[in-house]
């Protein structure tokens, strides 16, 4: 890789590498510091924030006093990741992870589940690195109070919740803050392990540990990564996004979290600016079959699982998300104790969007159930049951506008990849029942799809601008346009797919990036064009038998991810910069998505 100059604190989003445990996350800069760590899951309150608040915020800074250059790499394909400084006078490489243990270790060892274990090495000459570790619990509210309890271990106490930092450095006890100075020579090695505990009594990290807790972590993933079907020959970026994704999930509930992050601005400077710590179910249940189709099933049973127990409570309706642990009430807030990445306001907690009526979501989950039942599983009783009502619910209530799948704050209105989503539940539907022997009536749900049909292709499509349309009836275009043709509900060789294609790419392209609609939607600024579109006409590009473009398309788009693979949810088409919530699954689901339409064909 090349070797670029860092003299500084970093902050762009793109300059961020992505740890965890597949219960939490961590953001860590090119600078060896970590600005964005929630305890104790996803959508807990940050501790580590300076990514929200560059001068106040809470970080865990590692990095060299003297000019340096940087390069860093997963290594091999897992999440752990190794950061090399060279400076005038030497090398040091730092390891971060959060470790994790297979469940043969898990059973025999005492362990601190929610931890970041750093290490330093020494490779060449001597490296003079200042540590900083500055937490800033409850979103920048709390200002903790140290306390040394024996050697090297540093605690603070949060009121029934521990923050503890051991480390065989020597560091400096503030009142706010802990500092030190190392000087790393060749083969010198130190640790620096940081752990978070609610119960009692806390399980304190052992250093002689932290070597073998780093190759066992490295173990755990490399074999995850080795069960992954997919050889093609976009292997180790594939393998990279199917790593984030497996990062975004939530081991004890299945659920799959949009980013790890909030209020990462889509404009910078703006108020486009939300949380996406939660599950959303189309992202997720995109996120299972994706799963399933390279080659991991548990995962898509998790999902199943999860989003059965989720949407109890609403049955037969479907919310737009929720929490990691299927919570569906997520009152949104605006956090006044962080100014915001780059001064990006407001800061938000929770997201409104529960309260939606997003249609299409019907779609995306009737999609993964049937993609885990032709998969070979069965639907227990109660499964059945709720499937049957939900297909009875869209087939009577497709007809009602929505918000869509972008959220618009505009009001509901009659958008046309609702109404197809909607036709893909009830198709579906009808598949699943007949496939497992599932006492039905039908017919409503044929009826509906007739109906939908005949909307869309008369009402949803406009032989003026040769496309499919935002909304029956309207003007405008959406991105979403290029993902009919992967449902069923329009085949490839129906000449209103490849003029949709032609005239999406000619009003909402830009060079090789997508928006994914243009025109006012009732929100301050321009946001950037959306990734996950784009990785969308590869796909449309392909179906249609321009595999050629689509490929080669591909390959540029693979081209804007980071030094270490991940992508945004968005992107500056000037400037390059990444924008939006970090990493994002549904652009890492989309590039997956791609790539396997280029190689297989689905």
């Amino acid at each position: 890789m090349t070797l670029t100059s860092i003299t500084g604190v970093t902050s762009k989003i793109e300059d961020y590498a992505l740890i965890g445990d597949s219960r939490t996350a961590a953001l860590v800069s090119k600078s060896g510091s970590i600005d964005w760590l929630c305890l104790p899951q996803f959508d807990g309150p940050s501790c580590l924030n300076r990514l929200l608040d560059q001068w106040r915020g809470g970080h865990f800074t590692i990095t060299p006093l003297r000019p340096y250059a940087v390069r860093r790499v997963y290594k091999d394909s897992t999440a752990v990741l190794v950061t090399e400084f060279q400076t005038d006078e030497g090398i040091v490489r730092l390891t971060d992870c959060m470790p994790v243990l297979s469940e043969v270790k898990k059973s025999t060892r005492l362990f601190p589940f929610r931890s970041v274990l750093r290490q330093i090495k020494g490779v060449e000459g001597s490296v003079e690195l200042q540590i900083v570790f500055k937490p800033r619990p409850d979103h920048n509210r709390l200002t903790p109070a140290f306390q040394l309890r024996g050697r090297g271990c540093y605690c603070v106490d949060l009121g029934g919740r521990l923050l503890q930092l051991t480390t065989d450095l020597s560091l400096s006890l503030h009142a706010e803050d802990l500092e030190g100075r190392v000087r790393v020579g060749a083969g010198q090695r130190h640790a620096l392990w940081l752990a978070y505990s609610e119960d009692a009594p806390a399980v304190y990290p052992l250093l002689s540990e932290a070597e073998p807790t780093i190759e066992e972590t490295e173990d755990v993933w490399r074999k995850w990564a080795d069960a992954c079907s997919y050889h093609g020959p976009y292997r180790q970026s594939v393998l990279r996004s199917a790593l984030t994704l497996k990062l975004l999930s939530f081991a004890p509930s299945g659920a799959i979290v949009a980013a790890p992050t909030t209020s990462l601005p889509e404009v910078i400077g703006g108020d486009r600016n939300w949380d996406y710590r939660y599950c959303w179910l189309r992202d997720a249940s995109y996120t299972a079959q994706a799963f399933a189709h390279i080659g991991y099933p548990e995962e898509m049973g998790a999902f199943v699982r999860w989003m059965m127990h989720a949407t109890a409570l609403t049955y037969p309706a479907l919310k737009v998300l929720y929490d990691v642990y299927g919570e569906a009430s997520l009152s949104q807030v605006e956090v006044g104790s962080l100014e915001g990445y780059q001064g990006s306001q407001p800061v938000r907690v929770g997201n409104q969007a529960h309260t939606q009526l997003q249609l299409d979501v019907y779609g995306e989950v009737f999609d993964a159930l049937w993609a885990y039942v032709e998969a070979g599983h069965d639907l227990d009783r109660e499964m059945r049951r709720r499937l049957v009502r939900m297909a009875d619910l869209v087939s009577s209530n497709w007809i009602f506008p929505d918000h869509g799948i972008w959220e618009i704050p505009q009001g509901r209105r009659h958008y046309v990849h609702s109404k197809v989503m909607c036709w893909v539940a009830l198709d579906r539907a009808e598949r699943i029942v007949r496939k497992l022997g599932i006492q039905a009536n039908i017919e409503p749900w044929q009826h509906a799809k007739a109906s939908i049909r005949r909307a869309v292709l008369e009402e949803g499509y406009s032989q003026h601008l040769g496309s499919f349309l935002q909304t029956l009836g309207g003007e405008e275009l959406d991105a979403t346009a290029l993902t009919f043709v992967h449902t069923g509900f329009i085949e490839s060789d129906d000449a209103r797919v490849a003029s949709t294609i032609q005239a999406v790419r000619k009003r909402l392209g830009h060079g090789d990036l997508m928006y994914r609609y243009r025109g006012h939607d009732g929100l301050a600024g321009d946001e950037g064009t959306f990734l996950p579109c784009s990785f969308w006409l590869v796909g449309a590009l392909a179906a249609i038998g321009q595999r050629q473009e689509a490929r080669a398309l591909f390959e540029r788009l693979q081209k804007l991810a980071n030094d270490v693979g991940l992508y945004s949810e968005e992107m500056d088409p000037v400037s390059g910069r990444m924008l939006g919530n970090f990493p994002q699954a549904l652009t890492h689901l989309a590039h997956i998505g791609a790539a396997l339409r280029l190689d297989y064909g689905r």
